[in-house]
């Protein structure tokens, strides 16, 4: 395990490439597989993630078998209808092995080689049972450490129509953890004119 992971008193964490987004703003391609610099973004995006944790997945509801040769096991949402990236969390709490599961973006290449020692701590500190980045005063939701026991509380939440990220981490009261630091690290690339403009992200 790498510097950069969380410490040994922590339970064990399963990580989570969120990739089950329909990319409407990509045109509907699928965003984790667009190339950049020669790799899928999904690529960039596992090779920072997976020294953080002990076990990695990635959620897909599409091209399982591309996701599934960039080397980590693949599932998809539990929940039809795609009802958006807390599908995806719900589906990762109930495959992880793990008493913590950390998620991120499959569009965000440059994604912070800290980022679940960090939200580890303020977990633990809190005594939380859910911890999300922040940065210039604005939630990144989707990056997040959160206890697996929660899956019950998110279940009943999308079952009863809920679907705001913001809602449900109220719910929880989840610690929000200042990442102001790296604030750059937390670019995702949304658009083609983004991804034209991104450069190569940094070796892990």
């Amino acid at each position: 395990m790498s510097s950069t992971a969380p410490p040994s008193s922590l339970p064990a964490i399963t990580g989570v490439l969120l990739a089950g987004g329909q990319g409407s703003r990509m045109g509907g391609v699928d965003k984790g597989l667009v190339t950049l610099d020669g790799k899928p973004m999904a690529a960039w995006a596992l090779a920072r993630l997976a020294p953080q944790v002990d076990e990695l997945l990635i959620n897909a509801n599409r091209n399982a078998e591309a996701y599934a040769a960039l080397g980590y096991p693949v599932f998809g949402d539990d929940i039809p209808g795609q009802p958006g990236p807390l599908a995806g969390l719900h589906a990762a709490l109930l495959q992880a092995r793990h008493p913590l599961v950390a998620t991120a973006p499959c569009d965000s290449p440059f994604l912070p080689t800290d980022l679940v020692a960090r939200l580890s701590a303020a977990l633990l500190a809190a005594g939380a049972g859910l911890a999300v980045a922040r940065t210039e005063g604005r939630s990144q939701p989707v990056f997040c450490l959160c206890r697996r026991e929660l899956a019950g509380s998110l279940r009943a939440f999308l079952d009863g129509g809920g679907r705001k990220v913001s809602q449900w981490h109220a719910a929880v009261k989840a610690v929000e953890v200042d990442f102001d630091d790296v604030a750059a690290a937390f670019r995702n690339i949304n658009t083609p004119e983004e991804l034209a403009a991104a450069g190569r992200p940094p070796a892990p």
